[in-house]
């Protein structure tokens, strides 16, 4: 028998991804495990492992897909699944003798539950203020969308107003019937979904003694009846141009209370809505980003070429954005005498070779910076401003800010504190192999209590690096270049490496910002000082 693989809860608050690799085939023999697709989250690429075993019938997506959880992904012809599915036969079974015909009622097993499913219409609803008609500007679903009641599912521009039209009806969208750019009229048939029959609890009795008695469940997805909870959510007065700011500045326009005749809604009205919403919060980190600016039309200059944004450079940006507008940064710079460290590093790298890891400067600035986090306590903390306390963490993970084509990703180093430098440059090395074979999971970027860029072996002299939240502080690493030293007596070459640590104002004060700087610089200088005071 046919069974379905859907895509299964990925955790983490992760509802959907994109398809990044298929990785079997039509025809292919399936184990329970198995991976077989690639997935692109907003944190990660994950591999997806099949709950289902058999050979493989159909694929439902393909390399590039968005794949919500839910949603189906393979059709499997299950060598083992007759037994598992026919044990809800004897269910069945004092109403009917034939055991052999148990492969039908697994299908109808759910209605005593859930009810029939069936096919709803959803029509386009009365518009009020005389509104007959309207043209649809923006289409809000997709086929095979699970659609949830009041979920709006189009965009109509009226002579007063766009408005956003919510649906009556729930379930599993499996038509389109309007385009962008259709003229639609009240009672114009918009979606086919396939939902569930509201009387269908009552009707698993009949559909297992009597075949015939399966037909008219049908017939409870009368239009009328299920299109009368359209008058929940209500349809908003509002020009394109009041819609087009209320998006921009993040508000739920169904919430702004509009002055205007028959309460339509003006830019006014939405701005006096921010307002209000900013003076009820007391924590500036939960203001909305301010508004982004329309662009131009590039193309009115030469040609142009639009990408989709990835999910990693997506997140990225949002939380850059997030961090930067609501943490109050403070970023101060030293410089680190680093000419023995690197003289060490270099004689006893093949140690670190050896064990299957690479000695690098990363690997000792964990070290070091461990070191620091345990007499600095406050950069190795997050503050809970609603509970207004300081949370100090009594571990010591770091992320460390890897380039890869994908975008920026954080993988974190755990037990630093607990671990010698060979050691964490075997966890460098072995993190930095997964980021570079798409391998990282969430967990591997999850749980950072502080942050490490070293951008030094690219380039630069310096940078200000944005605080990764919910920590308080980041360090960022440039290139080391020899410099002339002073000693007391003459100008010595020495390899001076820049340093660049930002931290969060609220919590770190800018004597303990150039106190925790000047001491790791010190023991990059002179690790004696980890033995002293470390």
């Amino acid at each position: 028998m046919t069974v379905e693989f859907k895509l299964p809860d990925l955790g983490e608050n992760i509802t959907a991804g994109d398809v990044v690799n298929i990785l079997v085939a039509v025809g292919d023999t399936l184990v329970e495990d198995q991976a077989v697709i690639e997935l692109e989250t907003d944190k990660a690429v994950i591999e997806v492992p099949s709950s289902v075993s058999g050979v493989i019938e159909a694929i439902h997506v393909k390399k590039g897909d968005k794949a919500a959880v839910g949603q189906l992904v393979l059709s499997v012809k299950s060598t083992d699944g007759a037994p598992a599915l026919s044990a809800p036969a004897p269910k069945a079974a004092p109403q009917t003798a034939a055991a052999p015909t148990s492969i039908a009622p697994p299908v109808a097993e759910p209605a005593p539950a859930t009810g029939s499913a069936v096919s709803l219409e959803f029509k386009l609803p009365d518009l009020g203020e005389n509104i007959a008609a309207g043209d649809v500007v923006n289409i809000l679903v997709a086929v095979g969308d699970t659609l949830a009641e009041d979920q709006a599912v189009i965009e109509l521009e009226t002579d007063k107003a766009v408005i956003e039209v919510p649906s009556s009806v729930s379930g599993v969208i499996e038509a389109i019937h309007v385009k962008k750019g259709d003229k639609a009229a009240v009672g114009q048939l918009i979606l086919t979904v396939k939902g569930v029959s509201s009387v269908s609890p009552s009707a698993p009795a009949p559909s297992a003694q009597e075949p015939k008695a399966a037909a008219p469940a049908p017939a409870p997805q009368a239009a009328p009846a299920q299109t009368v909870p359209a008058a929940a959510r209500p349809l908003v007065p509002a020009a394109p141009s009041v819609r087009r700011l209320a998006r921009e500045l993040g508000v739920d326009i169904a919430q702004v209370k509009g002055a205007g005749p028959g309460g339509r809604i003006s830019q006014e009205d939405i701005k006096l809505h921010v307002r209000q919403l900013n003076t009820q919060r007391p924590v500036p980190g939960t203001s909305a980003a301010p508004p982004t600016a329309p662009l131009p039309d590039f193309s009115r200059w030469g040609t142009v070429e639009r990408q989709p944004l990835s999910n990693v450079r997506r997140v990225t940006a949002e939380r850059l954005l997030q961090a930067w507008t609501t943490i109050p940064h403070v970023t101060q710079f030293d410089k680190a005498d680093i000419t023995e460290v690197e003289q060490w590093r270099k004689e006893y790298g093949k140690r670190a070779e050896a064990a299957g890891g690479k000695l690098t400067l990363t690997a000792i600035l964990l070290k070091v910076t461990a070191a620091a986090l345990r007499r600095f306590p406050q950069f190795n903390a997050s503050l809970d401003m609603a509970h207004n306390e300081v949370v100090y963490k009594k571990y010591c993970h770091i992320g460390v800010a890897v380039d890869t084509d994908r975008g920026l990703l954080v993988p974190v180093v755990r037990d630093v504190d607990q671990k010698n430098i060979v050691q964490l440059a075997i966890d460098l090395a072995q993190l930095a192999e997964k980021a570079r074979t798409k391998k990282l999971s969430p967990d591997d970027m999850q749980g950072g209590s502080f942050t490490i860029s070293n951008l030094g072996g690219i380039g630069g002299t310096g940078f200000t690096p944005i605080i990764n939240p919910p920590e308080v502080a980041i360090l960022g690493v440039a290139r080391g270049a020899f410099e002339p030293v002073w000693n007391g007596s003459e100008f010595k070459p020495r390899l001076l490496v820049p340093l660049s640590l930002s931290y969060d104002h609220r919590l770190i004060d800018g004597a303990d910002g150039i106190r925790f700087l000047r001491w790791l610089a010190e023991a990059l200088q002179n690790p004696f000082v980890l033995l002293l005071e470390g």
